[in-house]
């Protein structure tokens, strides 16, 4: 007798069960958890439409991925399925959401099936904005919007204008997430953000002097409880206005990311004194910038007054590396000093509770 491997016996033993679809019905709520996946996969690529609407209903996970299943035209009609079986109204499901299309060809023969004021997250990438601005007044407990490589024409056109005005009115919106969004248009976007904002995600944008004051203004900025504005150039130039923005957060912020922001010795001195003031600070990261061992210890000094802060990720002082910008080139001996240095400096001023490290864990 043939020995099979146990994928091997799954994948037989789903074919089985799917050739009998009345029977594959049946058989779901004796469907092990760890199988479901596999399941909906091989339903999905049979065209079984029955069943993956079936699925769909006693999903046993909070998020179900569609578009790792890398939908064509061909598979409409069974995502239409699928969808068709999310159409449970909010009501009936107070305490669950239905996510992730996630990076799914935006498509109105798609998304006309679908219930939005079932979706609490949306993800696009690489999409004009007309092609979801007129879904958005729809998706009435969006939670989560994320947004990446937007075309630059689309903040030329009157989509935008019409994707501000359903930006600002969306009072679910809980966190925003921009990434790679170059436009000298940004601002009249940052000013549109809705006042109830916690989160707000600003990763490989260009900032100017403006978008950063905007951004201050907003009503958002005094509710913000996180900011990430990783791997965005903040320059010397930018320093008085990134003061400003952090003088308006300061009350609420407890997540601070400014990680790989070209951010040098003056610059960060300049921003210790309202780095200082944001008393709710939790966890603040600033690793992989150009600092020096002088600054970064008395950024230690300034940030232990902090009680609430517990967390931080440093960069690693430039006089650590052999060759500047050279990641290999790292002396783990200047390292392990650096390490044992602030450490002193922590148990010195009874701070047992504060950890500095290099990376996120």
């Amino acid at each position: 007798m043939d020995q099979k491997t146990p994928a091997a016996l799954l994948e037989l033993a789903t074919k089985s069960l799917l050739s009998n679809e009345p029977a594959a019905i049946h058989a779901l709520e004796e469907l092990p958890r760890d199988t479901f996946v596999q399941f909906l996969t091989a339903a999905f690529l049979g065209g079984h439409k029955k069943v993956l609407k079936a699925m769909v209903r006693i999903w046993p996970f909070p998020c179900l991925h569609v578009g790792t299943l890398r939908v064509c035209e061909s598979q409409y009609d069974n995502l239409e399925a699928m969808i068709d079986g999310l159409q449970i109204l909010p009501a009936q499901i107070s305490s669950f959401r239905y996510r992730q299309i996630d990076k799914m060809p935006v498509c109105e023969c798609v998304l006309q099936f679908l219930d939005m004021g079932c979706i609490d997250h949306l993800e696009v990438d690489e999409i004009y904005l007309n092609e979801i601005t007129t879904f958005l007044a729809q998706m009435t407990h969006l939670h989560r919007l994320s947004m990446s490589h937007i075309p630059f024409t689309s903040f030329m056109r009157r989509s935008f204008e019409m994707f501000l005005n359903h930006l600002v009115q969306m009072d679910t919106l809980q966190e925003i997430s921009l990434s790679y969004c170059h436009t000298h248009r940004l601002h009249k976007l940052l000013r549109c953000l809705p006042p109830q904002l916690d989160a707000l995600y600003l990763s490989f944008c260009r900032l100017s002097n403006r978008d950063i004051t905007v951004l201050s203004q907003s009503p958002a900025a005094t509710h913000l409880r996180l900011l990430s504005l990783s791997n965005v150039e903040i320059s010397w130039e930018l320093s008085e206005s990134f003061q400003t923005l952090l003088a308006s957060v300061s009350g609420t912020l407890e997540y601070l990311q400014i990680t790989s922001c070209l951010i040098t010795d003056s610059t960060l001195t300049a921003v210790i004194p309202a780095l200082s003031r944001c008393s709710h600070l939790r966890v603040f990261s600033f690793a992989s910038n150009p600092i020096t061992m002088r600054v970064l210890t008395s950024l230690l000094q300034h940030l232990t007054n902090l009680m609430e802060l517990k967390r931080v990720i440093y960069s690693v002082p430039v006089h650590c590396y052999e060759q500047l910008h050279d990641l290999s080139s790292l002396n783990q001996q200047k390292l392990s000093e650096v390490q044992a240095q602030l450490k002193a400096m922590l148990q010195a001023v009874k701070r047992h509770d504060m950890r500095w490290t290099t990376s996120p864990e």
